[in-house]
């Protein structure tokens, strides 16, 4: 199975610290302002009044609101990823598959239920509203068979990606439906998604 890159929004990365910084606060803009107004009344100029930046720097980094929400995207993969590292080397090489497995889940709950604009971008699958592409959901496999292979130790084959990318598009769709049924995840649903790739990751990793 091929890997899928992605393909940076930004028409111009930050080289120097301030720059960077401003990039973060354009960033940080925008996910307030999904969550306030959601994404059909986001503006570039909105977000550039939020972040105290001029237009212009807006436009420096993003030709329009659709790059920004990628943008966005792209950072909270960054930082779900980081998240997820951090739990595992909090639980230790002997931690088992069903550990990561609660490390990889729970951390993207969190982050459903806290970071700002993640109910409508999250890895850059809802844009538009109820959109449902299937190039982020292969990229988080992506990313979580990289990282979690060498915790398993395990190659990162064909097998494991298959595997990783079912259990992510399936997880994908049955915390889309808990958090359909409940403002904060409807935990029955959870635990039920959480039983089934158990499961199904069991055949291939116990």
């Amino acid at each position: 199975m091929r890997t899928v890159p992605h393909a940076t929004s930004l028409r111009r990365a930050p080289v120097q610290r301030r720059s960077a910084e401003r990039l973060a606060r354009i960033l940080d803009a925008c996910a307030d302002l999904l969550d306030e107004v959601g994404y059909e009344d986001l503006s570039t100029r909105a977000v550039a009044l939020r972040a105290g930046v001029p237009i212009g720097s807006v436009y420096r980094f993003f030709g329009n609101k659709r790059q920004m929400a990628d943008a966005l995207a792209q950072r909270n993969l960054e930082r779900y990823t980081e998240r997820v590292t951090e739990r595992l080397s909090q639980a230790g090489g002997d931690a088992g598959w069903r550990a990561a497995l609660d490390a990889v889940l729970d951390e993207y709950l969190a982050m459903k239920r806290s970071a700002p604009g993640f109910s409508l971008v999250d890895f850059g699958n809802q844009i538009p509203v109820g959109a449902r592409h299937t190039e982020p959901n292969h990229r988080v496999a992506d990313r979580l068979t990289d990282l979690l292979s060498g915790h398993l130790g395990r190659e990162p084959d064909e097998d494991l990606r298959r595997a990783f990318l079912v259990a992510v598009e399936t997880a994908d769709t049955l915390v889309h439906l808990a958090f359909r049924v409940a403002p904060e995840g409807d935990e029955k649903i959870i635990e039920e998604a959480r039983a089934l790739l158990r499961a199904y990751l069991g055949r291939l990793l116990d």
